[in-house]
Parts: C-alpha cells; sequence; structure tokens
C-alpha cells in the first residue's frame, strides 16, 4: 500500500488549499449572516454558495468526488481515484456547510449522481444526471422511515406498486436530506414492490419528480435543535397515490436492496473523508483557544488534561486517517465489495473519533463552545448523526463480527 500522493493529487491539493483560504473561509460569516436573514426564501441555499460553486467550476475543481470508476463520456468530472479524492474530501471537511456544496461534492448528491451513473439508463442519466453534474438541480434519496426501524432495509414498508405503463408509490419518509430544497427536483425512493418475493428481493427504487401530484412535504425536520436549512434540510415526506412512468424504475424489480448497497458504501466513506477534516479544524481551534486563555495563573496550554486531550487528538485523527486511506486504496484496487470490512470499520471508528475531538474542543472554549460563536456546537450535531446515517453503528459492528466469527466456525 503507498498513499504518497501523485503529481495530480499533489497539484489539486495546493488548487484547493489556495480556494479555501482565499474563497470559502472569507465566506463563512457571510453564511451565517445570511442565514440569520429574515427575508431569505424558507431552505434555499444562500446567494454566497452560489457564488462559490462560480468560482469553484471557473478553478476546475467541480465534481471531485466523480471517480474514474464512474466518469461517463461527456459527462463533466475529475475521474480521480478514491485514494486521490481522500485528501480533497478532507480538506473540504473543514469547511464543511460550505466547500461540499461549492465543489458539487455535498451529500446527497454525490451519492445519487453515482447511482444514476452505475444503474441509470441512458435517458435517466441524460435527464437527471446530467443536470445534476452541471450543478444546476439537487437532488435527495428517500429511504428511511419513521414508523419501522429502518436500521435493517429490508422493514422499508413504502409500496411501490406496478399499474400498467406506471408506478403507483404509496409511504412516508423522513430524515430525506436536501429535500426542503427548492432546487430538489427528483427523489429516489425505495419501496417494495413484492413483499412475497425473498427478503433482500422485495425492494426496488424508482425516480420521483419532487412535484409529481401526491408527493407531500410534510415539514423540514431538526437535528438536535438545529434546522440544518444551510443544504437543504431534512424532509418528511408523505407519498400518496404518487404515479410515475414505468420507465422511472432504477435498474431491475428486486434490485433496490442490492443498489441501496452499492449507493451507501462509497458515501460512508465520503463522509468520513470530511468528518478528518472536521476533526483537524476543531483540534486547530482547540490548540488556538488554550494558547489564549489563562485559568489559576497559567495557559490553559500548560495544563496537562489539556496537553492530553490535544495528544490523543492527534493520534486519534492519524490512525482514523490511515484506516481510511487503506479504504479508498482497497476501493480502488478490489472494489467496493473487497473493501467492505474497511468501509464498515471506517464507518464505525471515523465518526465517534470525531465526535470525541469536538466534546474536547467544545470543553477547551467553554460556554463559546456550545453558543453560536464557534461553529463547534453545529459541527458536533452533525456529526453525531453520521453513528446513524448510512447505517448506524450497531448494524456495522453485528456485520463485522460476524464477518469475524466466521473464519472459525
Amino acid at each position: 500500500m503507498d498513499f504518497a500522493h501523485d503529481a495530480r493529487t499533489t497539484e489539486l491539493i495546493a488548487e484547493l488549499t489556495a480556494f479555501m483560504d482565499e474563497f470559502v473561509y472569507p465566506a463563512e460569516p457571510v453564511l451565517a449572516a445570511q442565514l440569520a436573514d429574515p427575508t431569505r426564501e424558507a431552505w434555499s441555499v444562500p446567494p454566497v454558495v452560489g457564488e462559490l460553486r462560480a468560482a469553484a467550476k471557473a478553478r476546475g475543481l467541480w465534481n471531485l468526488f466523480f471517480t474514474e470508476k464512474h466518469s461517463l463520456p461527456g459527462e463533466p468530472g475529475a475521474g480521480l481515484t478514491n485514494l486521490q479524492y481522500a485528501p480533497l474530501a478532507e480538506l473540504t471537511g473543514r469547511s464543511v456547510l460550505l466547500a461540499p456544496p461549492a465543489l458539487n461534492c455535498a451529500a446527497p448528491d454525490t451519492g445519487n449522481m453515482e447511482l444514476l451513473a452505475q444503474f441509470g439508463t441512458p435517458a435517466q442519466r441524460e435527464r437527471w444526471l446530467r443536470p445534476l453534474l452541471d450543478g444546476e438541480i439537487r437532488s435527495a434519496f428517500a429511504m428511511t422511515e419513521p414508523d419501522v426501524a429502518s436500521s435493517d432495509a429490508t422493514n422499508i414498508t413504502t409500496r411501490i406498486e406496478r399499474d400498467g405503463d406506471e408506478y403507483v408509490v404509496n409511504g412516508r419518509k423522513w430524515y430525506i436530506t436536501g429535500a426542503m430544497n427548492p432546487d430538489c427536483k427528483v427523489l429516489i425512493v425505495m419501496g417494495k414492490t413484492d413483499p412475497a418475493a425473498e427478503t433482500h428481493r422485495q425492494q426496488s427504487m424508482v425516480l420521483v419528480p419532487r412535484d409529481t401530484p401526491g408527493v407531500q412535504v410534510l415539514r423540514g425536520m431538526r437535528v438536535f435543535g438545529y434546522p440544518d436549512d444551510d443544504h437543504g434540510g431534512h424532509a418528511e415526506i408523505l407519498f400518496e397515490d404518487v404515479r410515475v412512468p414505468a420507465a422511472n424504475l432504477i435498474g431491475e424489480e428486486g434490485g433496490g436492496f442490492a443498489i441501496a448497497q452499492a449507493r451507501l458504501g462509497p458515501g460512508r466513506v465520503h463522509h468520513c473523508m470530511r468528518a478528518l477534516g472536521i476533526a483537524e479544524r476543531a483540534l486547530e481551534l482547540t490548540c488556538r483557544r488554550v494558547a489564549s486563555r489563562v485559568a489559576f495563573g497559567r495557559p490553559l496550554a500548560d495544563q496537562g488534561v489539556v496537553q492530553d486531550w490535544i495528544a490523543e487528538a492527534r493520534v486519534r485523527i492519524e490512525q482514523a486517517r490511515l484506516l481510511v486511506l487503506k479504504t479508498a486504496w482497497l476501493m480502488d484496487t478490489v472494489g467496493n465489495r473487497g473493501a467492505h470490512t474497511e468501509i464498515q470499520a471506517i464507518k464505525i471508528a471515523v465518526p465517534s473519533t470525531v465526535e470525541w475531538i469536538l466534546d474536547k474542543a467544545v470543553q477547551a472554549h467553554g460556554a463559546a463552545g456550545v453558543s453560536q460563536d464557534t461553529p463547534l456546537a453545529q459541527l458536533w450535531a452533525g456529526n453525531r448523526t453520521l453513528r446513524l446515517a448510512d447505517g448506524p453503528d450497531e448494524v456495522h459492528k453485528r456485520s463485522l463480527a460476524r464477518r469475524e466469527l466466521r473464519k472459525y466456525r
């Protein structure tokens, strides 16, 4: 395993670092002011994000996530490997509310674009993938439901029933990221087409334009009190007799569970890559804070407990980064299935590691750490959701344990 940066990665790191310094970090207070503007259209993307997107696109810092595996003729994408993308995604995590959407590398659009590239028909890619890659529209992935334990995707109760040349969708979804955004034009909906089939062949996925009759966006969900409206929020959606053409089926009937796993794997990796950037930003804020504050006659930086936090944070970041890089390298060399163990391992390890570092950063900042005057409280709330998003810790641990035990049975 060789994790050294090649020439292209080194060049992109330098370009992205300069972009972050010149455009992204200075835009953070602008974003905060625009989100607080009472005249802003609810759930709309703040204007500063559009300005950053134009600047990023002009510099070729666009769709960096769209790896060589997914790149299609004539589609705008960087064509990087996962290993090349990893340090770039980490950099975007340092300003996670601004940089990923500025580069068109934000969830859930990234996973939806990869899904359409891998499983979509030419017509589906032309109608939805191309405008997503161009940044003209946004999308959402409707899988989680409020009335069942969605950690087990086979529990999903939403029905997708064939009726002639159409599919009819009925069900309720929630925490559907990005669906409150007025620019969200399409939902990828997972539901059951054949409840009598084998357990993992009951589900299918269909493309549902957001303005289809019967699609009712009921409310925006909060996350630890935060509306998360900077990127389009999380919606609760009711589907009542929603009709879409049969051509909107993604893949084949009964293929929804497998498609979901193919989509969620890379998404988990991207989350973890960005989370490392969050950890680095939190550690930087901690070091600056404790170096400038005095308590009991000594700088906080001289206190043994604070030094222990800082040393432990650095060790944990380096450990997590190596595991992420190994996972990216395996995805490039043996494929996502071959990297299954490592994908699950980083999904378990990285969010909890970053949560610990953010917790210590909040503690070092005292009251300021839980206020709106630093990004730490919101970063903690967002990162804490990663221990649930794309599968909770316990599901990944269960799967990993079974795989280990299989060797001895």
